[in-house]
């Protein structure tokens, strides 16, 4: 009897490659070298990793295919994403429709008004006087519970909007006290946040935002002083620098701040410097206040109004577009936002019901009203079911062979829905054609990354 015969339980070892076993490169890694060294930077934007290899990693790399199957590198690979046995694209499409219907967190975006106090030129907006009634907010609390109960949702999660949403505080604090009851009632997580223009915080008013939950605030800045005026201005043409920058010195604010700088022709020269002012802010005032910045992207109201609001060239763009995505860089998602997503609505002041906050001004495309809309019919109680359904179809673009190609589709996933719905075209990402250039950028983030965790570690 051979030895075998004699043992078996005994495992056998495996004679197969790392190829017949099924192990690929990931169509989703991007490259970059590592200036100066014999390494190269691999970015896997599936799994959203970024990690330096050296020339022996490199090697054994490029001999996967027959490489044994048990060798001890293939799972640092696999869990890096760079190599893998799914097809990944057949993932993103199937984490497209499971986003579609993640039931997890129910997110509202609820605008007290559509009224404001300011005159942006770029804003997509159409401004309109009026605040939501108490019947309208009721009918809000009644759409968040069938919504809860539909999802089974852990969180709630609420953006205050507008119009200029402290124009209606009162709608803020009296209907935050409901969601917060409701959500507490429910042992479900209340998680809020405001986008503002800043102009009319004030201490009374930050510290009631802190009792409605607000963590988090964004408030633009369009540049320094006259940069920012230009734009960012009341109706009557006033200025708003100075106000606005003097709230976040001098104010004591019980949320985070985001300073949004919309970056376009006429201010991009400002971005360096506004971001030393706005870190010279947070220091000064003790608040947590951070920058970003966003190039500004053109829309059907602000071309009416023949702004003279220059979009920024190709080069300077893709510039800003890398710095900004490199500091966010996650793994792929199956779906580009929360238009995607059922269980994510934005709702105007008057409770009709929105997919897209880009559209909340625009009655023609609003789906339903929270009086009626029922989550778990949602296409029989939709009074527009074309206004939902269109948007919940663009999760991933299965009728673009090029964008189902492309290297970058778990990043962009086909681009903004709004913009395919709306513009018919697709809103690819500026720098789509400079890979290199954003593994770079990424590479640049790792190493501060690994920078700030030895001054911690040290410390």
């Amino acid at each position: 009897m051979s030895e075998k015969e004699k043992q078996p339980n005994a495992q056998v070892s495996s004679s197969r490659t790392a190829g017949e076993a099924g192990w690929h490169l990931s169509r989703y890694n991007l490259t970059a070298p590592v200036p100066g060294k014999d390494k190269l930077v691999i970015a896997n934007l599936f799994k959203g990793t970024c990690a330096v290899y050296s020339s022996i990693e490199l090697y054994l790399l490029n001999e996967l295919d027959g490489l044994d199957e048990h060798h001890p590198i293939l799972e640092r690979f696999a869990k890096r994403g760079i190599i893998t046995k799914i097809d990944e694209r057949a993932a993103l499409e199937t984490m497209g429709r499971i986003a579609c219907a993640y039931g997890q967190t129910v997110s509202l975006t609820i605008c007290p008004t559509m009224a404001c106090n300011f005159d942006c030129p770029y804003c997509f907006e159409n401004h309109r006087p009026g605040k939501m009634s108490p019947n309208t907010q009721e009918e809000v609390l009644e759409l968040t519970k069938r919504m809860l109960d539909a999802s089974k949702a852990e969180s709630l999660n609420v953006t205050w909007f507008g119009g200029e949403p402290l124009l209606g505080v009162d709608v803020i604090q009296h209907l935050s006290e409901k969601l917060m009851a409701l959500t507490a009632e429910r042992n479900v997580k209340y998680n809020a946040g405001i986008i503002t223009n800043g102009y009319l915080l004030t201490q009374d008013v930050a510290d009631l935002l802190g009792r409605c939950a607000v963590s988090k605030a964004q408030i633009t800045l369009d540049g320094l002083g006259p940069a920012h005026d230009s734009t960012r201005h009341l109706v009557d043409g006033g200025q708003t620098f100075e106000r606005i920058t003097k709230n976040l010195r001098t104010l004591k604010l019980p949320f985070h701040v985001n300073v949004r700088h919309n970056v376009h022709e006429n201010n991009r020269d400002d971005i360096e410097p506004l971001k030393a002012f706005v870190k010279a802010l947070a220091n000064e005032s003790g608040n947590s206040i951070l920058y970003s910045s966003a190039p500004v992207s053109g829309n059907d109201v602000s071309d009416k109004r023949s702004t003279n609001t220059r979009l920024l060239c190709g080069s300077d763009s893709s510039e800003l577009a890398i710095r900004q995505n490199a500091f966010k860089f996650k793994s792929g998602r199956g779906h580009y936002c929360g238009a995607n997503m059922l269980f994510s609505v934005c709702v105007d002041n008057q409770g009709r019901l929105y997919k897209c906050f880009e559209d909340i001004d625009k009655p023609e495309r609003s789906f339903g009203v929270a009086a009626r809309w029922n989550p778990n019919d949602p296409i029989a109680s939709a009074d527009a079911p074309d206004c939902l359904t269109s948007y919940l179809n663009t999760a991933l673009p299965l009728n673009d062979p090029e964008c189902l190609e492309c290297i970058w589709l778990p990043t962009c996933i086909g681009g903004c829905p709004h913009r395919k719905l709306y513009y018919e075209k697709r809103s690819c990402l500026p720098y789509r054609n400079e890979p290199e250039k954003y593994v770079t950028a990424l590479y640049e983030r790792l190493q501060e990354q690994i920078k700030r965790k030895n001054v911690c570690a040290s410390s």
